[in-house]
């Protein structure tokens, strides 16, 4: 658990024209882990916010001279720089319901009257402080976040750049299979080296698709038109999978303008999985969606293993396996949560439901 030592310091600036009403506050709301800054005027408050960027909280008289309290925040609250400081307003004058809605219309976010109260000025600024910190770290968290897209997004551009010039030979060896003389007289191998040369050509242009995705930021990145069924079924034609597989995809599937490399991969893992992780002799996998006001609910069942209760939150966390088999090859604990970090970008949220034995259907939501 965080300790006051391990938070960054709160920094709070006290404002009122008369130093020992400075002297007093500062008094009162002295602790471990907090700085005081002093200004004796509004224009002295305003330029000392600008020079402190890292100030948590103001606690601001609301009667001096030249600039009252109300002119300060009112300025302060136009000021990018400074329009998310928490500001206190403190004032001996009227208690009226007008007067002080005028407080919090300059931006004020609660209001102390003098003579203050101790008990109630520490238990105000300690819930302050605290939101301050939860701020503060939920700023860092954004950053992490950032930073990680960031770097899946450059892995994304050189696993990309990796995979085209291998994928490029097969494309080419396959095209001069086709027209081999001896190969068109047999007919099986004709068919699967047809299939080879068409798997390749729809593989290369993923890979393009995806470079042209990690070069761009999210701002560039341009949305398009997707037919979910046509996306889906052709991942599905992707997958070569044997005949005793049984592929239901729903023909309700929706077009969304999205980003369709996003989508895709989505799809493409849930799909992969559901397959990785079966070990019926009569696998079935299910692809459909329900709606609401503001996403669609895609999902993607299987007949599978299934997935112990317990594990239901863990396999969506980074590195994160479960005990299952795979069919294929091992897990290696990140598609999950690129899916996941994928879906919430979306404003959505991705969630499993299953028991061993008994299958898995994981849902997740893509706005409309």
């Amino acid at each position: 658990m965080e300790t006051n030592n391990q938070l960054p310091e709160f920094l709070i600036l006290l404002v009122d024209d008369r130093s020992e009403n400075l002297i007093s506050l500062e008094e009162i709301l002295a602790q471990p882990g907090r700085r005081f800054l002093k200004a004796n005027s509004g224009n002295e408050a305003l330029k000392t916010v600008l020079k402190n960027e890292q100030i948590g909280l103001i606690m601001l008289d609301v009667q001096m001279p030249d600039m009252d309290g109300f002119e300060v925040a009112r300025l302060l609250k136009s000021n990018t720089k400074s329009k998310d400081i928490a500001i206190i307003f403190v004032t001996a004058i009227s208690k009226d319901e007008q007067y002080v809605l005028k407080g919090f219309e300059e931006g004020a976010v609660d209001y102390l009257q003098k003579p203050l109260d101790i008990n109630v000025t520490r238990a105000k600024v300690n819930v302050f402080e605290r939101l301050y910190h939860t701020q503060t770290r939920l700023k860092k968290s954004l950053a992490e976040v950032e930073n990680v897209n960031k770097q899946l997004e450059r892995f994304m551009f050189i696993v990309s750049h990796d995979l085209k010039s291998p994928l490029a030979t097969i494309s080419m060896l396959a095209d001069l299979l086709k027209r081999d003389e001896i190969i068109k007289r047999e007919q099986e191998l004709a068919e699967n080296t047809a299939i080879i040369y068409s798997a390749s050509t729809k593989l290369t242009g993923m890979i393009e698709s995806i470079l042209e995705y990690s070069r761009q930021s999210m701002t560039q990145q341009t949305t398009e038109d997707v037919n979910t069924f046509t996306l889906v079924s052709e991942i599905v034609s992707l997958l070569f999978l044997p005949k005793y597989y049984k592929v239901i995809i729903a023909d309700n599937l929706p077009t969304i303008h999205t980003r369709k490399i996003k989508l895709q991969q989505v799809f493409q893992n849930l799909i992969s999985n559901s397959i990785k992780y079966n070990n019926k002799t009569n696998p079935i996998i299910e692809i459909g969606v329900t709606e609401t006001e503001m996403f669609y609910t895609f999902f993607v069942k299987d007949n599978g293993q299934g997935i112990s209760k317990k594990d239901h939150d863990r396999i969506f966390k980074l590195f994160e396996t479960t005990d299952n088999k795979s069919t294929k090859d091992s897990s290696t604990g990140v598609g999950l949560n690129l899916l996941k970090v994928l879906v919430e970008e979306q404003g959505g949220k991705i969630w499993v439901e299953s028991e061993p034995g008994q299958g898995s259907t994981f849902y997740f939501e893509w706005r409309k």
